[in-house]
């Protein structure tokens, strides 16, 4: 089975766990992600099928976008709630304005400490293999984006959010150091990913659907166009003879005038065949070849 599929994750499961789970519903070794979410977020994961796999190398940095709650009073080691408290607990009387302006100040470019507990890898083993064993590694700062960042409403000592960033950035980073501007300690309590870069939850599929839809054959229709996949590639019809010989390596003259230097060719309308790089004018050589 071959395509690009949306699940809405689960609270409590890795990224791997739900790669592990479709896996064994589709029967198919080849499945992999594009972006991890933490084991406590819920919701975006697009995943590859197949051997869509080969197409992970061109789904280029995504920004993504999420929802949750930000608990203040105390800091944890991960960040987030999974974590044990690093700071005291201390009262909170905080305003809904007060949030809001120390929150402005993260918009824009900033560099950002990835946390402890991260898969950021420092001499080649990830971060939080480290952390777990006790040990503090130096992290460097990555510079980020963030296009919005928005308290929705404060409850207690809980602050709802919406916030939009670039790749690489860590929302439980963002909380942390809240926490830290305004003093009192914070922590990620809740999240959720809206968004993926094109992929949203009103693409997504509940992972517990998907063993149904593959007993009842409707998985299929719940799977992106390949046509909409990567849509900054130019799209091109190959007819039968240059087909084949795109699927056996070759290099092919192609109906395709953008000067984009890839393609995505199709035989028919939905099946892509190959991701080719242009050689010139519109001769193309297979870059991947799908099937």
């Amino acid at each position: 089975m071959n395509g690009l599929l949306v699940v809405d994750k689960p609270q409590g499961l890795t990224s791997h766990d739900v790669v592990s789970r479709v896996r064994r519903a589709i029967d198919e070794s080849s499945v992999g992600h594009l972006g991890t979410l933490d084991p406590m977020a819920t919701g975006v994961l697009p995943l590859l099928l197949g051997k869509y796999t080969r197409l992970a190398q061109f789904f280029g940095e995504m920004h993504k976008s999420y929802t949750g709650t930000i608990r203040f009073g105390f800091a944890t080691d991960t960040c987030d709630a999974e974590g044990e408290p690093t700071t005291p607990l201390v009262a909170v009387n905080l305003t809904l304005q007060q949030i809001r302006s120390h929150a402005a100040v993260f918009l824009g470019e900033l560099a950002q400490t990835p946390p402890q507990f991260s898969a950021k890898k420092v001499a080649g083993k990830p971060a939080y293999k480290s952390a777990r064993a006790g040990q503090v590694v130096e992290l460097k700062p990555v510079q980020i984006h963030i296009e919005e960042f928005a308290i929705l409403g404060l409850s207690d000592n809980l602050a709802e959010f919406s916030i939009r960033v670039s790749a690489g950035g860590y929302v439980r980073s963002v909380a942390h150091d809240l926490g830290q501007s305004l003093g009192c300690g914070a922590h990620l309590a809740s999240l959720r990913r809206t968004e993926a870069g094109p992929f949203s939850l009103a693409d997504a599929v509940p992972l517990d659907e998907v063993q149904n839809l593959v007993r009842s054959g409707a998985l299929a229709a719940y799977m992106r166009h390949p046509r909409e996949l990567l849509p900054e590639m130019p799209a091109v019809t190959a007819d039968e003879l240059s087909a084949g010989r795109l699927r056996n390596g070759m290099a092919v003259n192609l109906p395709e005038f953008s000067n984009s230097p890839l393609v995505k060719v199709f035989c028919g309308q939905h099946d892509l065949i190959a991701v080719s790089r242009r050689i010139a004018g519109t001769l193309f050589q297979p870059k991947v070849v799908l099937g």
